[in-house]
This record gives structure tokens, sequence and C-alpha cells, in this order.
């Protein structure tokens, strides 16, 4: 059974920091590019950060660029969303996503809600 799995949301005041973790199972996840997305109320899903499979490549929203930054750890099936500097309108849940490399087979996480408020 496909799983993703985030961790690490929570309430955290602007400027502060965050890291959040998403763990795969039930797929070849080194097969898998990964992505966050994150939704706000009343607004579509949007891309966040993305990385290939390998971990080489990264590509980041231009809202994030510079105090995000995503990484990978494939013998730990992990993907992560390191979040600095955060402001009140990164307020929103966020997902991972795999997509396989070549077929685009998608999976989504749960989702893992992140608060940025004084």
């Amino acid at each position: 059974q496909v799983q993703l799995v985030e961790s690490g949301g929570g309430l955290v005041q602007p400027g502060g920091s965050l890291r959040l973790s998403c763990v795969g199972s039930g797929f070849s996840f080194s097969n898998y590019d990964m992505s966050w997305h994150r939704q706000a109320p009343g607004k579509e899903r949007e891309l966040v950060a993305r990385i290939t499979s390998a971990g080489a490549i990264t590509n980041y929203a231009g809202s994030v660029q510079g105090r995000f930054t995503i990484s990978r750890d494939n013998a730990k099936s992990t993907v992560y969303l390191d979040m600095n500097s955060l402001k009140p309108e990164d307020t929103a849940e966020y997902y991972c996503k795999a997509a396989h490399r070549f077929t685009w087979t998608a999976y989504w996480g749960q989702g893992t809600q992140v608060t940025v408020s004084s």
C-alpha cells in the first residue's frame, strides 16, 4: 500500500522556522520526483518546491525562493522542506507529492498544517 506521511507542521511566529518531513512507503521512492505543495483557505493548491529523483535539480516558487529548501534522503525514503523567515502568507496546508520520473504516476500525502501567526 502506497503511503506518504507528512509531519512537522505547527504554529510558528513570523520570522520563525519549521522543517517538514514526508516519508514514503509502498513504492520505489528513488524513482520518483518529489514536491511540496500548499493550499490556503479559499485558494488553489500551488507548487512550492520540487526535487528530482536523485536530488540533482530543485525548483522553487518565486514566493519562497531563498527562504525554503527542499532536500531528500533516498535511503530513508524521506523528503524535507526547510522553511525559514516564515511569513503569515505562508500559512496553509502543506502536501507532499511523488511523481514517477518516467510515467508520472502520482501519489499525494494527507497534508500537514502550517500556521504563521503572532
